[in-house]
């Protein structure tokens, strides 16, 4: 905190209290989270506001607790073991969440409060900065542990936080809360969902390779996991071209070059990569407050094929990989040991997919000319540099670009930027044709 800034709190009491198992996306993020530490930090993710009209502090506050209130995931915290394997989910009716009052810059604020890790059971999963222009907040920066929420269920929050500033009320009926969740997930037709999806986990994992990156790199980097960011305007008109000449969404013609890449990088001719997914395709689930998001088994033969053919293929087996994605991890965890035991060494791809674009852009045709003309204008940065990571090869889409973070025990720098270019070309030579 800088010498002008000041701590307030926010009263808030909502309906409900209690506990229950964590939800399959809930422990998913946690085995990720103890995978990283001390580094999980890199889970926390932001959001800024700007705050529609003229609001006071105490308008502000005001809003929050009634945020806070309506979503339970923002009062949830973990519970310690007490006699189980794992920790439980704690739900608090009321409590004082602090918030911090300053006059600094919104984005600078909201990488501050991202850069240290949450007390998952000591504090709230909400950090809350509130920007002031005078007397008067401009904006309200919001910083999420991700065991509360995920991209989507952020974005319900600040689109609620907004309506409660705008007027006061939320004119919708309450949402899910991650308590609801976990108890149809151990009932029957969660089970019946998760047996579904082990299935597909079990059969994949039976063919493809143990991992995607398995030969040391030769020149690893200090500290290991770095991030390369791709800002390539010319892939974007690529892969929006290819999409509508293939019919396909943009997501998935970047999975299937992802998967291709990967191939050409280690040598593999089927590739295995995990695509996050949002899992909100249930009634209850699409405004939930929640971490919903899961990762999918996506797994592609390569065989020297065209990408035309590739992305034909890619396409039933991206369904099939995000449908796997709603599972539960206790079934992925023994799939995984018995696949292992079964082959002789732990089978894990250690590649990851993510597209954390709100939306999909959308097909649309592009002249060649037009796309070739615009790779003058792309750029690698790196953006990020950490000692560790759950992963070993992680491709995120954001309006930004594309980047790629890696361990670069595994990938060397050099390759990553390698392979960022590789991806471009490959898309634009693709698009052109």
């Amino acid at each position: 905190m800088n010498a002008t800034d000041r701590m307030t709190h926010v009263e808030f009491a909502g309906p409900g209290s209690g506990h229950a198992p964590l939800t399959w996306g809930q422990r998913a993020i946690w085995e990720a989270i103890v995978r990283t530490a001390p580094d999980d930090h890199y889970f926390n993710f932001g959001q800024v506001l700007k705050v529609p009209g003229s609001r006071t502090v105490a308008e502000v506050r005001t809003a929050l607790a009634a945020l806070v209130a309506r979503h339970g995931a923002l009062r949830t915290r973990l519970a310690e073991p007490y006699g189980q394997a794992e920790p439980y989910q704690r739900l608090e009716e009321n409590g004082r969440l602090p918030v911090m009052v300053t006059t600094e810059d919104p984005e600078r604020v909201m990488r501050e409060l991202e850069a240290r890790p949450f007390d998952y059971v000591g504090e709230w999963p909400l950090r809350v900065a509130l920007v002031l222009d005078g007397d008067r907040v401009s904006h309200v920066v919001l910083v999420f542990c991700h065991l509360a929420a995920d991209g989507f269920g952020a974005d319900v929050a600040l689109r609620d936080l907004r309506l409660l500033l705008l007027r006061g009320d939320i004119r919708r009926p309450d949402a899910s809360q991650p308590l609801d969740l976990a108890r149809w997930q151990a009932g029957p037709e969660g089970r019946r969902a998760a047996e579904t999806a082990a299935a597909h986990w079990e059969r994949e994992f039976r063919r493809i390779p143990p991992t995607m990156f398995s030969v040391p790199s030769d020149s690893p980097a200090e500290p290991p996991v770095w991030r390369a960011l791709l800002s390539s305007p010319a892939l974007e008109l690529a892969v929006r071209s290819i999409a509508a000449a293939h019919n396909a969404s943009t997501s998935t013609v970047l999975l299937t070059a992802t998967a291709e890449l990967v191939g050409r990088f280690t040598g593999h001719e089927t590739c295995a990569v995990l695509p996050i997914s949002a899992n909100r395709f249930r009634r209850d689930t699409t405004d939930i407050v929640a971490t919903m998001s899961q990762e999918g088994l996506f797994t592609l033969d390569r065989q020297g094929t065209s990408f035309a053919d590739l992305l034909r293929a890619a396409r039933p087996a991206a369904l099939r990989a995000y449908r796997s994605a709603y599972h539960d991890p206790a079934d992925r965890n023994r799939v995984t040991a018995s696949a292992g035991a079964e082959r002789g060494e732990p089978i894990q791809p250690y590649c990851c997919f993510n597209d954390m674009r709100f939306a999909d852009p959308g097909p649309a045709r592009c002249e060649p000319a037009e796309i070739t003309a615009a790779l003058a204008r792309s750029s690698v940065t790196w953006p990020m540099s950490q000692d560790k990571l759950n992963c070993r090869f992680c491709v995120h889409l954001t309006t930004e670009g594309v980047s790629l973070t890696a361990d670069t025990r595994y990938l060397s720098r050099p390759d990553m930027e390698r392979c960022l270019l590789e991806l471009e070309g490959l898309l634009v030579e693709a698009a052109v044709r």
